[in-house]
């Protein structure tokens, strides 16, 4: 059964243990699209673009995503549940290896898969280690009911002028497997619209799963972590890239201000060092930051508080990733 989760009006994240969602209209169209892809071909961009609001957190650095996010789109024919997932990758660590595994448990509990490709760049081994993997179980199976597939090629807003061999390239492997394919930019809203179309006509007759005005199902809390991760990750780059965790330890709501104190989790010293730099300079800029994000979020004031707390070797331990909210999905 689903989690029920309504909005108020200040956001759309509040838990209600006695909701009721409306009655869904005949014929009405609803199901999970799984987003799958590479690391940072943008797909919680899209994500973002598709349900209108920022709940996924976007950076240059590759592996952005760690945890299966869901938004929500309601339309009036349809009710579209994307799960955003890390990108696929060869993994490095014990983390690595629970995002990865995540995202491949994804593939198999949704209706629709979203594979989002880079379509500034011919297909490669990583692409084509994915589209391996959506169909392995058919393989395996023959009898089984292959998960349906759109092979979405994004950036197109970033296509050389001779971006046919790139085209091609996609092409071959979705006539491969026989997928259907959409090119459209996150960044742009190019060709959103047909692929929103499309991934409507792909889903079956069913009911409301959320109220038709949430866009996720995370809690307010998960947000404020992520957009706190997020401009540790644009404003430190490579010096802090994946070896930082964030922990809300407080939230305290007045009429007048949200009062938040976070943790943020890192390996060694040298990090810390980076994180808080001269006379606090880093750490005030990355709060200050990450405040005005979450005052979007909560359409609201926010005083923010961080802490910098050094945990040693944490993405090698299954008890700190389990700590930090880093575990397999069932």
């Amino acid at each position: 059964m689903e989690p029920q989760v309504t909005g108020n009006q200040n956001n759309n994240f509040s838990i209600s243990e006695d909701l009721i969602i409306p009655q869904a209209p005949p014929g009405f169209k609803s199901g999970f699209i799984g987003i799958i892809g590479r690391p940072n071909v943008g797909k919680s961009t899209l994500m973002n673009q598709l349900v209108g609001q920022k709940i996924a957190i976007t950076s240059p650095v590759a592996q952005t995503t760690r945890n299966r996010l869901r938004g929500i789109l309601t339309t009036p024919e349809a009710q579209l549940i994307f799960v955003d997932t890390p990108g696929i990758h060869k993994p490095h660590h014990q983390l690595g290896e629970v995002l990865v595994q995540n995202a491949k448990i994804a593939i198999e509990s949704v209706d629709v898969v979203l594979f989002v490709v880079d379509g500034t760049t011919p297909c490669g081994t990583g692409d084509r280690y994915i589209a391996d993997l959506l169909t392995r179980d058919v393989t395996d199976n023959p009898e089984a009911n292959p998960t349906k597939v759109i092979l979405g090629l994004n950036k197109i807003d970033q296509q050389p002028s001779d971006s046919e061999v790139v085209d091609n390239s996609y092409m071959h492997l979705a006539e491969l497997h026989k997928w259907q394919t959409v090119k459209f930019s996150a960044k742009t809203n190019a060709g959103l619209e047909q692929l929103q179309e499309l991934l409507i006509d792909q889903l079956d007759t069913g009911p409301l799963y959320y109220p038709p005005d949430l866009v996720t199902d995370q809690p307010e809390r998960f947000i404020m972590g992520e957009l706190i991760r997020e401009q540790i990750l644009l404003l430190t780059r490579e010096e802090v890239p994946h070896s930082v965790a964030i922990a809300i330890d407080q939230v305290e709501e007045t009429p007048t201000i949200t009062r938040v104190l976070a943790t943020i989790h890192v390996e060694r010293d040298s990090q810390k060092g980076i994180l808080i730099g001269k006379a606090g300079a880093m750490l005030k800029a990355i709060g200050s930051s990450a405040r005005e994000q979450i005052q979007k979020l909560i359409a609201g004031k926010v005083y923010l508080e961080l802490f910098v707390k050094v945990q040693p070797k944490w993405r090698q331990s299954r008890v700190h990733l389990a700590e930090l909210g880093y575990r397999v999905e069932e």
